[in-house]
């Protein structure tokens, strides 16, 4: 590609950039050139290259892709908004709708330069590799049209050619720029022709040492390496003709920043590398490419764990192809790479092989159209893995992974990038940064206005939160109608807010209950630790909280303070007069005993499938508890011998008590809603109370089951009731 400062502007200079084009499209890039010639005359870029000769040079890039005429056309008139205000509206009218959009979305990348450069600067070493992989994320996702990028990446390929002659500093921002973002989405995208012009360039700048060195060395062993490449090609074209296989042979170069990076990368030196020789084999079909390989192993000596099959496992950019390492003849490595010829057209242009002309919409038929845009939805795809290169296992990992579509890139006032949910508020925002900040989260300035909490969030927007010094959530973030929670993390972290909260007032409310008893009883010495021991909890803070919550009443704590010989209330208290219709002798089993009476605990209302455990009380027989029941627990620390095993017969009738607890944001009609989820699973309430705190309803409902399972469908259709935040069974 000659020098972009001696490029002239004669019309014959476009033939690179005409190619393959028809004669209406041709002029259509003609006319292109006419429209941007005076607004790009006398102007430079930043670089200190000339405006117009860039353009076309970028259009030959294009054109060297093989993009369509839009695209072209796009690269042409890339620098126009920066001149016209209202460019969209003019180049819709001059050219086409399609190529305004092309020509809007790079402007829009445009746009994100100084922030880049910002981030690439400011990023810790610690978080320096994710920055810059979420930043190459948002590019990709500001634009809705992928042409956009190859524009932008053709356009700073030509850039890089022109670095010889751009100040010392710029230059080396551009190239490490280059390095960290473009470089590494020219490899996401596939686009060979590109990545390794743009790698070369910026090595050429950071590493000029290192850079000359291997270019001289490659230089000093090229005669001697292009006669060896020549020998084993005619000795493999003679095999492959006697095995009547059509293929096509060259010697492959390797570009200077591949061996720079291997020789950085495992310690070797120059004259260690194993991979500077060797031959490209392209055939017509997948089949021949499996045959190649045999005859490439019956010639030459393999070299173990040198093969990789990437067309039965495709690399996740697409790339497919053999690659295999043998002996040569004078006993040095060989590396011979094998493809069909629509593979290596994929491998060297990547995503723009996709773009070729007329494979677009309106094209000859639906079934090309299908298959268009199967070919873009598998793009999107490969654009939102997470690492540059991943095999293996992980490719069903990184397929599950959300599309870019469903991920929006905002930045901090600091340039930190930031991705989230698409719909996301500042809310989420702040909870993104720090729980701490999204608790405290009162407002925002997006660009620098002000913003309602309820605002959606868009690709490359600034977002200052405004945060309270102290303060916590509001249960209306909770409310989904009011749209403040956009991510599911936001969300969790505001539930988990409300439950500490709730937590602690219940802990407050059942230590006051504690002392007043403790008062009541005289016992006002008593440890608390021992007592709830005693009780079957792990710590106080425990027992306050079940006290709180009404699981552990006035009589049980009379019980454990004076001791054993009250278990005969105790007993009495836990056994519900009528706990359960249900026929003891076929419902419920105890082990070892025929036909004992069974009475269903009120203290934990077991209902089946639940485990269950017997406890054999003063002439009421045995009262049934969840095995997890607290009060059991309680009971068998003082008469362990009097705990029995038992379980639910194959044939329990009847129905079951049991206790809910609902937690809503209190509204008119509540109480009804609910009441319906249970009605609709046919689900008898038998007690209901309910109260409101601070705009908050706590409802307790005693209910009646035949099953366990009843009562878990209506709980889960008790969650679904607008306003609900919580509903469980006690």
């Amino acid at each position: 590609m000659a020098d972009a400062a001696t490029v002239e502007l004669d019309p014959i200079c476009l033939d690179d950039a005409l190619l393959g084009l028809d004669l209406a499209e041709q002029a259509a890039v003609r006319r292109a050139v006419e429209y941007v010639r005076p607004l790009y005359e006398g102007r430079t870029l930043a670089t200190t290259e000339p405006t117009l000769p860039h353009a076309i040079a970028t259009v030959n890039l294009l054109a060297m892709l093989r993009l369509d005429a839009a695209t072209r056309i796009a690269g042409l008139l890339s620098g126009v908004p920066e001149l016209e205000p209202r460019f969209k509206e003019q180049l819709e009218a001059k050219f086409s709708t399609e190529v305004a959009g092309i020509v809007a979305n790079v402007a829009r990348l445009d746009q994100l330069r100084l922030v880049t450069r910002e981030v690439a600067r400011q990023a810790v070493s610690t978080d320096r590799s994710n920055q810059l992989e979420v930043l190459r994320k948002m590019l990709l996702a500001m634009v809705e049209d992928l042409r956009a990028v190859l524009v932008r990446l053709a356009s700073r390929t030509q850039t890089c050619a022109y670095l010889a002659h751009t100040p010392e500093q710029l230059r080396r921002e551009i190239a490490q720029e280059t390095l960290d973002i473009y470089a590494p989405l020219a490899n996401r995208l596939g686009v060979w022709q590109l990545k390794w012009r743009l790698e070369d360039a910026a090595l050429q700048v950071l590493q000029p040492a290192g850079f000359a060195r291997i270019s001289e060395l490659l230089d000093e062993g090229r005669e001697a390496r292009e006669q060896f490449i020549e020998q084993c090609i005619a000795t493999l074209r003679g095999e492959l003709e006697a095995a009547n296989v059509r293929g096509d042979i060259s010697g492959r170069p390797k570009h200077i920043t591949s061996i720079w990076n291997k020789m950085q990368r495992k310690g070797r030196a120059f004259a260690e590398l194993t991979d500077l020789r060797g031959l490209r084999v392209l055939v017509d079909e997948v089949r021949d490419c499996y045959t190649v390989l045999g005859i490439v192993h019956n010639l030459w000596q393999p070299i173990p764990r040198e093969f990789d099959d990437y067309i039965s496992r495709p690399k996740p950019n697409g790339y497919r192809s053999l690659h295999t390492a043998v002996v040569a003849p004078d006993g040095k490595p060989l590396e011979v790479q094998i493809r069909t010829h629509d593979m290596h057209r994929q491998a060297e242009l990547g995503v723009a092989a996709h773009w070729r002309y007329k494979e677009g919409a309106g094209s000859d038929g639906a079934g090309r159209r299908v298959d268009y845009e199967a070919k873009i939805a598998w793009l999107r795809q490969v654009l939102a893995w997470r690492d540059e290169i991943v095999d293996g296992a992980d490719w069903v990992d990184h397929t599950k992974q959300a599309a870019l579509d469903d991920t929006v890139y905002v930045l901090t006032p600091q340039g930190r990038v930031i991705d989230l949910p698409r719909g996301s508020t500042p809310i989420d925002m702040a909870f993104a940064i720090h729980t701490d900040l999204g608790h405290r989260c009162r407002g925002a300035k997006v660009d620098g206005h002000m913003v309602p909490l309820d605002y959606v969030l868009d690709n490359g927007q600034t977002i200052e939160i405004v945060a309270a010094k102290q303060g916590g959530p509001s249960r209306d973030w909770l409310n989904p109608d009011r749209g403040y929670l956009g991510s599911h993390r936001a969300r969790l972290k505001v539930r988990q807010w409300f439950n500490a909260e709730e937590h602690q007032a219940l802990r407050v409310r059942g230590r006051a209950e504690l002392e007043r008893t403790l008062q009541r009883e005289g016992k006002t010495s008593i440890k608390l630790e021992a007592l709830a021991a005693d009780l079957g909890f792990e710590s106080t803070d425990a027992l306050f909280a079940a006290i709180g919550r009404d699981e552990v009443g006035p009589r049980q704590l009379q019980v454990a303070l004076h001791g054993e010989r009250e278990d005969d209330s105790r007993e009495a208290e836990i056994v519900a007069p009528r706990a359960s219709s249900a026929k003891s002798s076929g419902g419920i089993l105890v082990v070892g005993v025929d036909r004992l009476l069974t009475q269903l605990a009120k203290c934990c209302r077991p209902v089946p499938p639940d485990p269950i455990r017997g406890f054999v009380t003063r002439g009421r027989g045995v009262s049934i508890h969840r095995a997890g029941c607290a009060n059991l627990a309680q009971l068998l620390v003082r008469a362990p011998e009097r705990g029995i095993e038992a379980q639910w017969g194959t044939k329990v009738e009847g129905v079951f008590a049991a206790d809910l607890l609902v937690r809503a944001q209190d509204r008119q009609g509540l109480l009804r809603d609910v009441s319906d989820a249970l009605t609709r699973n046919r689900v008898n309430v038998t007690a209901v109370s309910s109260q409101s705190r601070r705009g908050e309803a706590i409802m307790q409902f005693t209910v009646e089951v035949d099953e366990l399972a009843t009562l878990g469908r209506a709980l889960d259709e008790i969650r679904e009731v607008k306003g609900v935040f919580n509903a469980h069974r006690r």
